[in-house]
Order: C-alpha cells, then sequence, then structure tokens
C-alpha cells in the first residue's frame, strides 16, 4: 500500500506503510501529534500526543503524562481517508512525516487536503 495526498487538484503518492501528522490547535495553540499506519483497510491512527488540554481537547480516560505530552492509544477502526481542511488562524497547516522527510499540507485557510491509501498508482480508492 501507498499513501495519497491529494491538494490543488494533484495527487502525491508516497510509498510508505507509516506516517505522523501533527498540527497547531487553532484555539489552544498547543501541538498534537498522531502516528498512522496505511492498510488496505484505510488508516489506523495507532498513537497520540496532546501538548495540553482545554477547548474540547482534553486528554481521555487512560492517558499518560510523558515529558509534557499527553500520550495515548486511540480506539478507532481504520478510516477510509482523513479531509484536512486549514482554518488559517495558526499560520501554518499540518505536518505530514514520513522515515523519508516532512511536508507542509493545508497551509492557506480554506485549502483541502486529502490524504487516503492507494495503491501505488497515484489513484486514491
Amino acid at each position: 500500500m501507498s499513501l495519497c495526498i491529494l491538494t490543488a487538484g494533484k495527487t502525491v503518492t508516497l510509498a510508505v506503510a507509516a506516517f505522523t501528522l501533527s498540527w497547531t490547535h487553532s484555539v489552544e495553540r498547543t501541538r498534537w501529534r498522531e502516528d498512522w499506519k496505511v492498510l488496505p483497510a484505510g488508516l489506523q491512527v495507532v498513537a497520540a500526543w496532546v501538548k495540553g488540554s482545554g477547548a474540547g481537547m482534553d486528554p481521555p480516560e487512560g492517558s499518560v503524562l510523558r515529558n509534557g505530552w499527553w500520550v495515548y492509544a486511540p480506539r478507532i477502526g481504520p478510516q477510509p481517508r482523513l479531509v484536512l481542511a486549514a482554518s488559517g488562524a495558526t499560520g501554518e497547516g499540518w505536518t505530514l512525516c514520513t522515515a523519508k522527510g516532512c511536508r507542509e499540507l493545508g497551509k492557506a485557510a480554506g485549502e483541502t487536503t486529502v490524504v487516503e491509501s492507494c495503491d501505488g498508482t497515484s489513484q486514491p480508492r
């Protein structure tokens, strides 16, 4: 499986099995980070880190505080896709990192980016 990133009418395909998605919360101005696996069934979040709490972002039951981050394993099944829509309120978008490097997604307000698993031929499922 590969990861397809669709933005501004273009598709970028990354041959990866996992990625990390991070961003700054637009109200609390705190960092979030999630680790994802790319599976045939979709995208599976395996771990999340929240650098604080408030404004509807309290860490769930079972979270552990490590080096200033609340760490937990989200309990949701594979997602068919992630739709990232930029608010423009933080001056940055999302950062998607793989073992091969990082890229910024959705920096401009209103810009929508779709991230989903694909077969590696630049064709989303």
